[in-house]
């Protein structure tokens, strides 16, 4: 189990991934107590079973630069396979502003390939690599020097499987005329709006029981406070202060520090300092708000008018596709989805790409009375009228 400490290893390894047409990478970090991933390990296996075709990289130590990495990652030659991307991705994003190009994402493809929604890497593992993970290091802390001989047999796991993993689910999407498919998908993890976290937008993340448009004024300029807090802290944002003391102070709206003192679920170290100013100053914005610059909520979908006879037959139709695909249903379309079809909407992802030639085709004809459904057996056939 090697691991790389230094930028010359490093950049010896990374041109020996060149040559590849595929490199698996994973991660190990900690966000507990920041706002930011903090990077404590980089796996890397390139094709092959040696011991010497996968590495653990050290970025805790001293002087080791992660250029020679992100230069694989522009080369767009090599394929970077990765398991649950998203993560791994905005670490690299914030750390570098790169991403993995070009990027597949087995989680993806596997449900694509029909292992369910969201397969898991054990699970994937066990279907395809016909082995087992040991999953007792998953908690510990990475940040801590040395790493143990179980840590990172652990962490090189998580690459080295990822191979067979990779190299059968690429396989099935070419027999299957899917890999734009996936392709499709992952765009969203290459888009770096995925990742940029606007303080101005961070309201609508928040849950609240009522829509008040002052009341949401105040909502908005809370959440934005306590983003910027937390991003320019380092610290997480629940550390600042949790949605339901956010909520409590929009309700309540203090106007000074003695009135934070009575609120039951502010913590503590909020209601003094640079927070508690912080606080104050954004409820005031909030309740100073001009009527036409205050938040409005999407209430496209609550006027609705869904037909349900029509969403249950979309149901049962989208069943019947992802039998006859093997593709996880809420991949294709989620419930709401269904229920926005039903109403007319047609602004809606199942609606474009791949999804539409799977189902949204014929989702349309179904709204359009020009096919039916027919019960044979234990399948549901389409039948045209």
């Amino acid at each position: 189990m090697k691991t790389l400490t230094t930028t010359e290893d490093l950049t010896a390894f990374c041109k020996r991934a060149h040559d590849q047409p595929y490199v698996t990478v994973d991660t190990e970090f900690l966000r507990e107590r920041t706002y930011y991933s903090k990077l404590c390990l980089v796996q890397l296996a390139l094709p092959g079973s040696d011991d010497t075709d996968a590495v653990l990289v050290d970025p805790l130590a001293k002087g080791l630069s992660l250029e020679p990495l992100y230069d694989l990652f522009r080369d767009t030659n090599v394929v970077k396979v990765f398991h649950a991307a998203r993560q791994d991705l905005e670490i690299f994003w914030v750390e570098a502003r790169v991403f993995p190009e070009p990027l597949f994402d087995t989680q993806v493809a596997a449900m694509v390939c029909g292992f369910g929604e969201q397969a898991g890497y054990e699970t994937l593992v066990r279907k395809i690599a016909r082995a087992s993970v040991d999953k007792s290091s998953r908690f510990t802390d990475w940040s801590r020097r040395p790493l143990s001989d179980a840590q990172k047999k652990y962490a090189l796991a998580d690459v080295t499987h990822l191979r067979q993993i990779y190299e059968f689910l690429a396989a099935e999407l070419a027999k299957t005329n899917r890999t734009r498919w996936v392709a499709e998908e992952l765009r969203i993890l290459t888009n770096p709006a995925t990742y940029d976290v606007q303080p101005e937008e961070a309201w609508r993340r928040v849950k609240t029981r009522t829509n008040s448009p002052r009341f949401l004024a105040v909502v908005r300029e809370l959440a934005a406070f306590r983003e910027r807090y937390a991003q320019e802290n380092n610290v997480p944002r629940n550390r600042v202060f949790k949605d339901d003391a956010l909520v409590e102070l929009a309700s309540t709206k203090p106007r000074t520090p003695s009135d934070l003192g009575g609120l039951r679920l502010l913590l503590r170290e909020a209601r003094r300092g640079a927070i508690a100013d912080g606080i104050l100053a954004a409820v005031a914005q909030g309740l100073n708000c001009p009527p036409e610059d205050m938040p409005k909520p999407d209430r496209s979908r609550e006027k609705l008018q869904v037909n349900p006879a029509l969403a249950d037959l979309l149901r049962v139709l989208l069943k019947s596709k992802t039998e006859s695909f093997g593709v996880a249903a809420k991949l294709i379309a989620p419930s709401a989805d269904l229920d926005a079809i039903a109403a007319g909407m047609r602004d809606v992802p199942a609606l474009t790409g791949w999804r539409h030639e799977v189902f949204g085709q014929d989702a349309l004809r179904l709204c359009e009375g020009r096919i039916g459904l027919a019960a044979k057996g234990q399948s549901v056939t389409v039948v045209e009228l």
